[in-house]
């Protein structure tokens, strides 16, 4: 009884639960009113049902993803009353109107900050025009330059950035800046934010962003507030609100640590005890990320100043955080290495189409690390065409996963996949987190970037596009390493009976709404 009492006031202490239950009530009494409304008058359901069908047409007029097209039309169609309403309540992908206005007034102070070195995207031209082609894409329509002189470290598992991270953290001097989607209580949060307090104690400008719905079970409101108390600069970015609203569709899914202007981090990892096999979940948890060290640590910098003074304005000039600041020597570093960042602001889907030109471009292999495998037609096109082109196509993806209905979903893409000739892994000791691609020997991606709806087109993200770098040998030996752990896919192990096959294609239709 002591037990089921103590459980009871966990959950209430529970943001999350309290949130969600606001929620249900919130959608309850809004079914209720428009179901009354519309029995009380033919006129009001004829309105509605109008409102709807207009609704309709503006979708099918929007230059948006077809799938998320269809998914809503379908829902419209199949309740007209409520559809339309509900599109509008929370179909709009883009962010609220403020801080689309915020950011981008930002991002315009700011567009001189990031400048490519025309020498830099010469010398990848010279080897590989292609190459430079895909560079150029994401410095110009990107905004995020290439550079070389930049070390790369890999980490194959979340421990081992840990452990690098809080050694560098130790070391910095300056300024410290993290932007996390995840923070929970627990022993990696609880070091990290030590080293932060005794830092900001010291004078370094320590500031610390995470995302409050990502962290909403995980920490107490106001949680930006204790971290202020004790002179961590904080942002909880786009807060939580209980009410329906499209503005919640929108998280910071990004991971970034910048020291000092020329140390970065980044990669799949979160600030929670799962992330580093403290706490078990899931089974083994597998992640991934890597360390930069040089140049191009500078794109990390300038995403993180852009998001913080968006909300916070604090720095009139972005310079004192260059990478040669506070490492005045030349920096050492292999091949090309040049971060990204993708935003719903605007409309050009940066990070699906680096993973399409690496997989329209490849000779001899892809092999891909992601979680969720929930891809739309363009994606799953260009997955069998390079199989079909004689590729060697790898994806592995959990075997234990986190989220069941969104497993299921993920499983319902195998048999395309597999006929076209793509092999599929699940990762056996647990659950894979990592987010990676790499090809033919000379290229890698690994950043934030699930190949799912939400990743490509809802969330601010970021990844690494690295080109001859030693990192691509280290992500492969990795992937294949991975494999030999993993159980191989056949087509018999994706049959799922009748209304198993019905489950899956209900929720690849609305898969781009889940």
């Amino acid at each position: 009884m002591k037990k089921l009492i103590k459980l009871l006031k966990k959950l209430l202490q529970s943001r999350l639960l309290v949130f969600g239950l606001i929620l249900a009530v919130e959608l309850f009494w809004f079914l209720i009113f428009v179901t009354r409304l519309v029995n009380y008058s033919t006129a009001i359901s004829i309105a509605f049902t109008g409102l709807s069908l207009l609704v309709v047409l503006w979708i099918i007029n929007r230059d948006d993803n077809p799938a998320y097209k269809m998914a809503w039309i379908i829902l419209i169609m199949a309740v007209p009353l409520l559809g339309g309403l509900f599109y509008l309540a929370v179909g709009h992908k883009q962010p609220s109107r403020k801080m689309r206005r915020k950011m981008e007034a930002e991002r315009l102070r700011t567009e001189n900050e990031l400048l490519q070195d025309p020498e830099v995207l010469k010398e990848a031209g010279a080897s590989d025009r292609r190459i430079e082609g895909q560079m150029r894409y994401i410095s110009e329509t990107g905004g995020y330059p290439v550079y070389r002189n930049t070390s790369a470290r890999y980490y194959q598992i979340g421990e081992e950035l840990y452990q690098d991270l809080l050694e560098e953290l130790k070391k910095a001097e300056h300024f410290i800046f993290m932007e996390f989607f995840i923070v929970g209580e627990g022993k990696m949060w609880g070091s990290i934010r030590q080293i932060l307090e005794e830092k900001a104690k010291a004078g370094v400008d320590v500031r610390f962003m995470y995302d409050d719905l990502g962290s909403v079970s995980l920490l107490p409101g106001g949680y930006d507030r204790h971290l202020e108390a004790v002179g961590i600069k904080s942002i909880a970015f786009n807060p939580f609100v209980p009410f329906w609203s499209l503005v919640m569709n929108n998280r910071d899914h990004r991971k970034i640590a910048v020291i000092d202007g020329h140390t970065a981090f980044s990669g799949g990892v979160n600030l929670a005890d799962e992330y580093i096999n403290e706490k078990m979940r899931f089974g083994h948890w597998k992640d991934t990320g890597f360390m930069l060290k040089g140049e191009g640590v500078w794109n990390y910098t300038v995403m993180f100043l852009r998001m913080w003074n968006s909300f916070r304005h604090t720095d009139s000039s972005y310079d004192p955080y260059r990478p040669k600041v506070w490492h005045p020597g030349p920096f050492e570093g292999e091949g090309f290495v040049q971060p990204y960042g993708d935003s719903p602001l605007d409309d050009e889907i940066l990070a699906e189409n680096v993973y399409l030109d690496i997989l329209n471009q490849a000779r001899d292999y892809v092999y891909i690390f992601t979680p969720y495998l929930i891809v739309d037609h363009e994606m799953q096109s260009a997955l069998c065409l390079a199989a079909k082109r004689g590729v060697d196509v790898r994806i592995v993806t959990p075997g234990i996963p986190d989220k069941k209905m969104v497993f299921q979903l993920t499983r319902s893409y195998y048999p395309i996949l597999l006929k076209a000739g793509v092999r599929i892994f699940e990762y056996t000791p647990g659950f894979l987190h990592a987010k990676s691609y790499v090809c033919d020997d000379e290229i890698a991606v690994v950043g934030t970037i699930n190949m799912d709806y939400r990743s490509l087109y809802l969330h601010f993200e970021c990844g690494t596009y690295f080109y001859r770098s030693p990192i691509v040998a280290d992500v492969k030996a990795d992937s294949l390493k991975t494999m030999e752990k993993s159980r191989e896919i056949t087509l018999q192990d994706t049959r799922q009976g009748f209304f198993g096959g019905l489950f899956a294609a209900v929720l690849r239709v609305f898969s781009p709404l889940l």
